[in-house]
């Protein structure tokens, strides 16, 4: 049953380092990369020598290879002279303070302790490297959130104290955030790095993939997915979050970009979309359709800068207020070129599905309850390279439309406000339409017929493989016990599968494994 595949390692490794190099964010950068190789540079932060791969969790206990840390990387054949005498320093710290890991299911910390620096030493360290490079790293797994306190959301004071003294010293300095959400990002403008990057979480390759964007090898193009707002308490979640036993959605649809575009456009530090490049490109509109299915439009992106790189181009749509009323601002479609060189174009084509700037009418109030409909009206396409810097090109007129029917199946079961905009666009609220019935009773009703269960009649795996009987007729021999054992599968660490795999499923027990299920 099982076909035996040799994997062409290298060649994943080498995809994996790709996305690593496409996703990293430069949010700053005041001509301080990229970096030439081979110059002298100093490497700052705990997180350095333990690079968070991955979160924790069935997403991070993964069986990887060996995964290079930043000194390794950045210190290697292709980077940089890291200081000696910082790393030893470091070094000696790392042995009386080993990486702390927790105790018990999802109970790692969120970060590690900063090594304390001093003024003298970081000073002295800056007159033998001109780059500083600091890592700030944060974990995130299973059954913990977020929260607004240091070492989560907001930096630590060993954090704070390392980015005061190194940006305060050193002619260069860049901060790689090696993170897998964004974070608070008001410390920016307290200390002012040359230059800041997201780095995420990249995998075995992530280290490496840094190396390609910090020394230029390949020109970073990654943009925010979220937004980031001056202050943690500008986000329209603050009240709303962490809660041990209810949350409520009263910012409803307007979650991000969607509610600092439409209310708040000023308490924003980096907008949704955003993200540097080391050269430069134009966009412009060459033409937009309406089809059947949405919107086409066709934009022309040419390289006008110095050096090769990708760009990503967005199309952002203005829907009338309406009965339902709509953020300012909604992302319909997105494409990114291929490798331009200087001067080169390239046509891209972005396509938008009705569904993609459509409104959910969950109380039917639009006469169509349940029902992804847009409003009649004008609505108008922005093209741009992030939600801020999108300028208006085109705009069509249309009637109502109903793009999809469902029906209501999670409505809130307890009343409360959420947030639309008035009249006069500023923040209102209204209340949120609650459930009518239960889910329950409708779901029973469309359950499938019960199979007859017929126990062992000798049919195999294979024998379904073969053509020769149905697989309804070799799952009817399972027991009650057999269903739920192959539906459930083991847990982590099974011994049935490679270490490091998050479960098993399949032939996880004798009776299952008679069957021939592997």
């Amino acid at each position: 049953m099982m076909k035996n595949t040799m994997l062409e390692m290298s060649r994943y490794a080498a995809l994996a380092r790709q996305a690593v190099v496409e996703g990293i964010v430069l949010l700053k950068n005041e001509a301080v990369l990229p970096l030439v190789s081979g110059g002298r540079a100093a490497l700052f932060g705990y997180a350095q020598f333990h690079y968070y791969q991955s979160g924790t969790g069935s997403g991070g206990l993964v069986n990887t290879a060996h995964v290079p840390n930043l000194p390794e990387v950045l210190g290697g054949p292709d980077g940089y002279q890291l200081d000696a005498e910082v790393q030893a320093r470091y070094a000696a710290w790392l042995a009386e303070h080993p990486y702390e890991m927790g105790t018990g299911w999802a109970q790692e910390p969120w970060f590690q302790p900063e090594m304390p620096l001093d003024e003298d030493f970081v000073r002295a360290a800056a007159q033998r490297a001109e780059t500083a490079f600091i890592v700030i790293g944060r974990t995130a797994g299973e059954d913990q959130d977020n929260s607004n306190t240091p070492g989560s959301f907001l930096l630590t004071e060993g954090e704070e104290n390392m980015l005061a003294l190194v940006c305060r010293h050193f002619k260069k300095s860049v901060v790689l955030l090696n993170v897998g959400n964004i974070i608070d990002m008001q410390w920016v403008m307290r200390y002012n790095p040359g230059a800041v990057a997201y780095i995420w979480q990249g995998g075995q390759e992530g280290c490496r993939g840094v190396l390609d964007v910090l020394n230029g090898t390949v020109n970073p193009c990654g943009k925010l997915p979220d937004t980031i707002a001056c202050t943690p308490a500008d986000y329209p979640a603050a009240d709303h979050y962490g809660a041990d036993d209810r949350n409520i959605y009263a910012e409803d649809i307007y979650v991000g970009y969607r509610y600092f575009e439409t209310f708040a456009p000023e308490k924003v530090l980096y907008p949704f979309g955003f993200g540097l490049s080391y050269t430069k490109f134009e966009v412009r509109l060459l033409s937009a359709d309406e089809t059947a299915d949405g919107i086409t439009a066709f934009a022309a992106v040419q390289n006008t800068g110095s050096c090769p790189g990708k760009e990503v181009v967005q199309l952002y749509c203005t829907a009338p207020q309406g009965r339902l009323g709509k953020p300012s601002k909604v992302l319909c479609a997105f494409a990114k070129t291929r490798t331009l060189a200087h001067g080169e174009s390239q046509t891209l084509t972005l396509k938008a599905p009705w569904r993609n700037f459509a409104s959910y009418d969950d109380s039917g109030v639009t006469g169509h309850k349940s029902a992804f409909v847009l409003e009649a009206g004008e609505y108008r396409f922005s093209l741009g390279t992030d939600v801020r810097s999108a300028e208006e090109a085109f705009a069509v007129t249309l009637p109502l439309m109903v793009v999809e029917q469902l029906e209501s199946a999670a409505a809130p079961a307890v009343a409360f406000e959420r947030l639309r905009p008035g009249a006069d666009g500023t923040p209102a609220w209204e209340p949120v339409p609650t459930e009518e019935e239960r889910p329950e009773p409708r779901r029973a009703a469309r359950l499938p017929r019960e199979w007859l269960q017929t126990g062992d009649k000798g049919i195999r795996l294979r024998d379904v493989a073969d053509g020769t009987t149905a697989m309804a007729d070799f799952v009817a021999q399972f027991s009650d016990e057999e269903l739920c054992t192959i539906v459930r599968g083991e847990g982590m660490n099974s011994p049935r599968v490679t270490p490091g795999t998050a479960g098993a499923i399949g032939g996880v027990s004798d009776a299952l494994q008679r069957y021939g299920l592997p």
